[in-house]
C-alpha cells in the first residue's frame, strides 16, 4: 500500500511547476504520537509532501514514462513553524533543472501565505525493469495505478469546491 500526503493537486504546468495541497486533520493517525498534548505534522512528511508534489510534476511533464520517480537528494532544507491541525499545507514544486535520470526541484510548503519550510530536491526516475527489479509488465501495471492517482488529485475541471477524501492506491498486483 502507499500512503499520500497530499489532497489535491490544484495547479499543474508541467515542465515548469505544481501547487498541490494537505489540509492537515485531528483525525490523521500518527498525530497521536506527535505529540499527544501538541499535535503537529512531523517535519519529514512535510518534506514527504514536497517530494510528493515533486514527483507528480515529474510524471505528468514526461506522460508517465518512468515507473519510479524517488527522492535521491534534499538539500538546504529550512522548517520555519509548525503545521497544525485544521491548516492546510500548500505546497509548490518548481522544475529549476532536468537531464535524461535527474531532476532538480525548488520546493516549499507554506500555510497562508507564509512559509513553513522549504528546500531543493533532486528526483531520481526510473523503470524497474530497467534496473532489473522488475518486469516490463510491473512497470506497465505501475504506471497505470498511478495515472487512477493522478486522476483523483488533478481535477482541474471540478472546480475548488470539491471534497476531497484521501487516496490510497495498491500498488502490487494481488494474485501473482
Amino acid at each position: 500500500m502507499r500512503f499520500t500526503l497530499l489532497d489535491r493537486i490544484t495547479s499543474l504546468e508541467p515542465g515548469k511547476q505544481v501547487t498541490a495541497i494537505k489540509a492537515l486533520a485531528l483525525a490523521e493517525e500518527y498525530l497521536a504520537d506527535h505529540f499527544p498534548a501538541f499535535p503537529v505534522m512531523p517535519g519529514v512528511l512535510m518534506l514527504e509532501a514536497m517530494t510528493q508534489a515533486g514527483a507528480w510534476l515529474v510524471r505528468a511533464s514526461e506522460d508517465f514514462a518512468h515507473s519510479m520517480v524517488v527522492l535521491r537528494e534534499a538539500r538546504n532544507v529550512k522548517y520555519s513553524n509548525f503545521v497544525a491541525p485544521g491548516q492546510t499545507l500548500t505546497v509548490t514544486a518548481d522544475i529549476i533543472n532536468q537531464d535524461d535520470r535527474l531532476t532538480k526541484l525548488k520546493a516549499q510548503g507554506a500555510v497562508d501565505g507564509e512559509v513553513q519550510l522549504s528546500g531543493r530536491l533532486v528526483l531520481e526516475r526510473y523503470n524497474l525493469a530497467d534496473r532489473g527489479l522488475g518486469t516490463v509488465d510491473d512497470d506497465a501495471y505501475v504506471r497505470r495505478e498511478l495515472r487512477k492517482l493522478y486522476g483523483l488529485l488533478h481535477r482541474p475541471d471540478a472546480g475548488a469546491a470539491v471534497n476531497v477524501q484521501p487516496a490510497t492506491v495498491e500498488l502490487h498486483p494481488t494474485g501473482r
